[in-house]
């Protein structure tokens, strides 16, 4: 995404008039999901400057900056578990766009079951997608195979065996879970947008402008 995000975080960068992050807390708010951790490294000080603790939402924001170094997706979210507390947990990926709802969050996750993961079509630049999808159930094997979207509710069990402040990436998490046939799942028709390159970020603003 540079040189765009030299100087400012991805989720910061500008959507149809206002940051990325912003679409996500606005529609927290209205699903009725008003606890939100946000966990940041490059740049983070603008984020939390900008949102601040989020009442201009009607949201409660807290938040939990990473050391130095990239923790990776399970490293930053077992960072945060002290924040997160002993329920389960939505997580959603700053740098996407996503008009799943975040209501469906609270019925989601099974007994049992240590992951629930919103699934969406594969996009050009990921064909060969994740995660298989059968009656309801996520399989690191099979056909046809589908995209992980960046949206997942979870246990804090998942990540107990992460020690804080070291780098860990989900995936191996998640297969391993699956493989006990422990992550349940959906699959999400609707827009999603992995904004990755400037290309899909000026293609997404056009797109929201003219609707």
């Amino acid at each position: 995404m540079r040189p765009l995000t030299d100087r400012t975080p991805k989720p910061l960068l500008p959507v149809a008039g206002k940051p990325l992050i912003v679409w996500h807390i606005e529609r927290l708010a209205r699903a009725g999901l008003r606890e939100i951790v946000i966990n940041h490294a490059h740049l983070g000080d603008q984020i939390e400057t900008l949102l601040d603790d989020g009442s201009a939402w009607g949201v409660s924001i807290r938040y939990s900056a990473e050391p130095a170094g990239a923790l990776e997706t399970a490293g930053g979210i077992a960072n945060a578990l002290p924040l997160l507390g002993d329920d389960p947990f939505l997580v959603v990926n700053g740098d996407t766009y996503c008009e799943w709802d975040f209501a469906r969050a609270r019925a989601a996750l099974a007994d049992g079951d240590v992951a629930y993961l919103v699934l969406v079509p594969n996009p050009p630049h990921h064909p060969a997608g994740d995660f298989a999808l059968r009656s309801g159930r996520v399989a690191d094997g099979g056909e046809p195979r589908l995209t992980f979207s960046g949206i997942g509710i979870y246990r804090p069990a998942l990540f107990a065996d992460i020690e804080r402040g070291k780098p860990a990436k989900l995936a191996p998490l998640l297969r391993a879970a699956m493989a006990e046939d422990k992550v349940g799942g959906e699959a999400h028709a609707g827009r999603w947008v992995d904004v990755g390159t400037p290309q899909r970020l000026e293609e997404l603003d056009a797109e929201l402008r003219s609707l």
